[in-house]
């Protein structure tokens, strides 16, 4: 699929190993003045496939017009056999080439956050919760001196969960596997996993969500809660259904949900 942007970076050329990894970050510079904040997109499709037109190039889109630089990270999902650590893995060596290359970008080391949308949405969740415990590229030989955890996260209509009662059984999976185990139920779970230091976190989902059950985004709010973390905000549309991304839709047409994102970047100071 051609996707137009600024320029396309093969993450894992050149690294012992990982060189016929096939994983592909989209970049869209700032269309207007640049704020030197940068967001990762992680577009959804219950980590089996990827929603690269709404989810992914119209975000891009979007926060290319704010000044905001956009990576859209192509991760590897189950359709091609993948499954954890391989999504956190792309992440990770995706925010390690944003920051140490944030001088050729103008971007800020310390205005690096994430969107994700459906399973996108639990991967920056996962990426900002375990971030400052979990080093999967120190685990294939990749050494870094910056940060592996974003500044502010976003999941839209996220999976969260990995428990019977809300689970989205084809993301867990997906992402775990056929045979996974309690521990990995659990600790895959991110309501049961968010830390004191946790990025702020902007949560969007709709009631009427007819693919992933929208008591997830509220599980998630009411960890975020429990642990006192500072500048968080869930915002639940009455209507939208699961999968409206940035497209110009009915439901964005009605509820423009970016706006109020941007506004809450403004007051975290990230633009």
């Amino acid at each position: 699929m051609k996707i137009k942007c600024d320029e396309t970076i093969s993450i894992w050329g050149g690294v012992p190993g990982m060189e016929k990894e096939e994983t592909f970050v989209y970049v869209f510079r700032p269309a207007t003045q640049n704020t030197g904040a940068a967001v990762i997109i992680c577009p959804g499709g219950s980590y089996h496939h990827l929603d690269m037109i709404n989810e992914g190039y119209m975000s891009g889109k979007w926060f290319s017009s704010i000044g905001v630089t956009a990576f859209m990270l192509c991760y590897r999902t189950a359709e091609f056999g993948y499954h954890h650590p391989a999504m956190l893995q792309d992440f990770q060596r995706t925010i390690q080439l944003v920051r140490e290359n944030a001088d050729d970008y103008g971007i800020d080391v310390n205005k690096v956050g994430a969107i994700g949308y459906s399973a996108g949405g639990h991967l920056v969740a996962m990426a900002g919760e375990f971030g400052g415990t979990v080093d999967e590229l120190a685990k294939i030989g990749v050494k870094t001196k910056v940060s592996l955890r974003p500044n502010f996260v976003v999941p839209v209509y996220p999976v969260v969960s990995m428990q019977d009662d809300i689970a989205h059984q084809w993301s867990r999976k997906s992402l775990l596997g056929k045979h996974y185990t309690k521990e990995q139920q659990d600790a895959f779970s991110l309501e049961m996993q968010v830390p004191s230091d946790m990025p702020p976190t902007f949560i969007v989902v709709a009631k009427d969500d007819n693919v992933v059950k929208y008591e997830n985004s509220l599980r998630l709010n009411e960890a975020l809660e429990a642990k006192k973390i500072k500048n968080c905000k869930l915002t639940v549309y009455d209507w939208g259904k699961h999968g409206f991304g940035m497209q110009k839709t009915k439901f964005m047409k009605a509820f423009h949900w970016n706006e109020p994102l941007k506004e809450w970047m403004h007051g975290i100071k990230m633009i």
